[in-house]
């Protein structure tokens, strides 16, 4: 192979690696949607601390976001996301051998401190590793690794809820394999380098200068190394990142449009769907393992809605898909609540609901989804991108907990 081929291939290395944190992520936001009808049987839940499960996890991806950014500028990216890989494997181990609601609740919590740490991180270590030509893409295959990491767990609580539905502890069989990608990141992030911005911002220039030529051409990557030495420079006289650089007023604004553009995504009420998909189907009228099946396909038009988000932002700036997005998934859940209330009690009714919800995910991962994580990732000058990218994520997870 080539010596272009190599560094393609090692790139290629890096992004399926990191990008595990995301799969991760999917994985063990989506798993719960399956995993709930026969916890609470089990586990003797109520509506409450149904609610109080499935959300423990997003209040403490919140809190994961916030300190995960910090973290991360402190450690170095791929730092951190070793110490999330250790989380991951020992929350999801607290989650599964869960005797009681408890100890459920409080596994999940933290679990969610690595779902948010991961969110932050994992988004901002392909962005400083990427060519700026590439960004877009390579920062957006985090996305697609949620909506993959969803769709396994989808697919995984359909194949065990029909197979095993009679076993009293078929969730926790589902809660287990989180486990597996886990190991996977862990032992993947060893082999990976630190971010060439992070080393710059570090002093450590010439570790740096070698992890660019791994992953460019040896012009690009002097010239690469030289554009975020004079970015650092720049930024050298203002002392190091705290939060209250945050109330400068021109960072105030990017703060303030960062937020908007999380808290957005979420009041779409996509988790609720993600989350509740299985029961929302039940209560539609179909039977748990009809509901089990007919949720895959929220998750493979997600995965396949994804695909054409990431080749539509070649194309197509960040605006214009925001507002289509949105315009695409306001006209789908109306549509929802008008024939939910003319077809109640209809044998229609469940396919109805499953379309529209198919149809409100495609705008939503297709559009909105790749777009926010993009400009979160790329809105905050280089300094500030750990704390800026926590407070805006914060937002985000506290606003998706109140959803679930």
């Amino acid at each position: 192979m080539s010596k272009q081929g190599n560094q393609k291939s090692f790139l290629r290395t890096i992004i399926i690696v990191s990008t595990f944190g995301g799969l991760l992520f999917g994985y063990d936001t989506g798993v719960i949607n399956g995993a709930l009808p026969f916890m609470s049987e089990a586990l003797g839940l109520t509506s409450f601390t149904e609610g109080l499960v499935a959300s423990s996890l997003l209040f403490g991806a919140a809190l994961g976001a916030l300190f995960g950014g910090r973290l991360s500028d402190l450690t170095g990216r791929r730092t951190n996301i070793l110490y999330l890989a250790v989380l991951f494997f020992a929350s999801t181990l607290g989650c599964t051998l869960a005797p009681n609601v408890t100890v459920m609740i409080i596994s999940r919590f933290c679990l969610g401190l690595a779902v948010g740490g991961a969110s932050v991180t994992v988004p901002a270590y392909l962005a400083e590793m990427s060519p700026a030509d590439r960004r877009g893409r390579m920062v957006t295959q985090n996305e697609l690794m949620i909506v993959t990491g969803q769709l396994l767990a989808f697919v995984i609580n359909a194949i065990l809820g029909s197979t095993m539905s009679h076993h009293d502890h078929v969730w926790r069989y589902m809660l287990a394999i989180a486990a597996l990608p886990a190991i996977f990141l862990f032992f993947g992030m060893l082999k990976v380098p630190e971010s060439p911005r992070w080393l710059v911002s570090k002093g450590k220039n010439r570790d740096a200068l070698s992890v660019l030529l791994k992953v460019r051409e040896e012009k690009q990557a002097q010239s690469e190394l030289n554009e975020i030495e004079e970015t650092l420079a720049k930024e050298a006289e203002a002392k190091q990142a705290t939060y209250k650089d945050l109330s400068v007023s021109w960072i105030r604004r990017i703060l303030f449009l960062g937020i908007g553009i999380a808290v957005v995504q979420q009041v779409t009420g996509v988790n609720s769907i993600m989350y509740y998909g299985t029961q929302i189907l039940k209560d539609a009228g179909l039977g748990t393992e009809a509901a089990l099946i007919g949720n895959i396909a929220n998750g493979v038009i997600s995965v396949l809605a994804t695909f054409v988000g990431i080749w539509l932002l070649g194309m197509v700036g960040r605006r214009p898909m925001l507002i289509t997005g949105l315009l695409g998934t306001t006209m789908s859940l109306l549509l929802i609540g008008i024939f939910s209330l003319t077809l109640e009690g209809s044998a229609a009714l469940p396919y109805v609901v499953l379309s529209l919800t198919v149809t409100f995910l495609a705008f939503q991962q297709g559009a909105i989804s790749p777009v926010t994580w993009l400009m979160l990732s790329e809105i905050f000058p280089l300094r500030l991108r750990g704390i800026g990218m926590g407070v805006t994520v914060l937002f985000l997870w506290v606003v998706n907990g109140f959803i679930g």
